[in-house]
C-alpha cells in the first residue's frame, strides 16, 4: 500500500484512495475464497458419482488450498501494479486543479511565509480579544460595585434627611444640633430601659 497520505484527494472523495484500494483487495480475496469453495464442492459431488475413486476429499482440499495460494500470489503481484495505476492516474487530483472550496487561493494566492504571518496575526488578535473581554468583565464588576455603593449612599442621604426633618420638628434646624438632640434622647431612652430592667429584676427577687 502507498504511504502517500493524498490529503487533497481525501478532501475531494471523502475517503483516502488507499482505503479504496484496500477494500478492492479484500473484496477480491473474499470473492476468490468463495469461488474456490464452490469449485471444491462441485468436485466433491462429481467424485461421489465415480465409484471406487482413489481421490479422497482430503486430497481435494489440499489441491484447492494449493491452487488458492497460487491464485493469491498471482493476484498480489498484479494488484501492486493496479494500485500504482489507480493511485497515479485515476484516484489522484492533478496538481494544477483546485477544488471549488479552494478557488479563493487562486484569486488570492499567498506563500508559506505569508500564511505563517497571517496565523501569527490571528493569534495576536485572539489574545487581544481575550484581554479586552477580561477588561470588560472587570469594568462590569466594578460598575456593579459602584451601583451598590450608590444605593447605600442614597440610603445614607435619606437617613440624614429624616434626621434633619426630625430636628426641625423639635425646633433645631442645624443638623449637628439635631444629631446631638437624637444622641441625648437615645441616652435617655437607654437609661429608662436600664431602670426598667433593674426594677423588673428587683420585683422578681422579692
Amino acid at each position: 500500500m502507498s504511504v502517500d497520505p493524498m490529503t487533497y484527494e481525501t478532501q475531494f472523495f471523502g475517503f483516502t484512495p488507499q482505503t479504496c484500494m484496500l477494500r478492492i483487495y479484500i473484496a477480491f480475496q473474499d470473492y476468490l475464497f468463495e469461488v474456490m469453495q464452490a469449485v471444491e464442492q462441485v468436485i466433491l459431488k462429481k467424485l461421489d458419482g465415480i465409484p471406487n475413486s482413489e481421490i479422497s476429499p482430503v486430497q481435494i482440499r489440499k489441491c484447492t488450498e494449493k491452487f488458492l495460494s497460487f491464485m493469491k500470489g498471482r493476484f498480489d503481484n498484479l494488484f501492486v501494479k493496479m494500485e500504482q495505476l489507480f493511485l497515479q492516474w485515476i484516484l489522484r487530483i492533478p496538481p494544477n486543479i483546485l477544488l471549488p472550496e479552494d478557488k479563493s487561493q487562486e484569486i488570492y494566492p499567498y506563500s508559506e511565509e505569508e500564511f505563517q504571518l497571517l496565523q501569527k496575526e490571528i493569534e495576536q488578535l485572539q489574545e487581544k480579544y481575550k484581554a479586552e473581554l477580561c477588561t470588560k468583565q472587570a469594568l462590569l464588576a466594578e460598575l456593579e460595585e459602584q451601583k451598590i455603593v450608590q444605593a447605600k449612599l442614597k440610603q445614607t442621604l435619606a437617613l440624614f434627611d429624616e434626621l434633619e426633618n426630625v430636628g426641625r420638628d423639635h425646633g433645631t434646624s442645624d443638623f449637628r444640633e439635631s444629631l446631638v438632640f437624637l444622641v441625648q434622647n437615645s441616652r435617655k431612652l437607654q437609661n429608662i430601659r436600664d431602670n426598667v430592667e433593674k426594677e423588673s429584676k428587683r420585683l422578681k427577687i422579692s
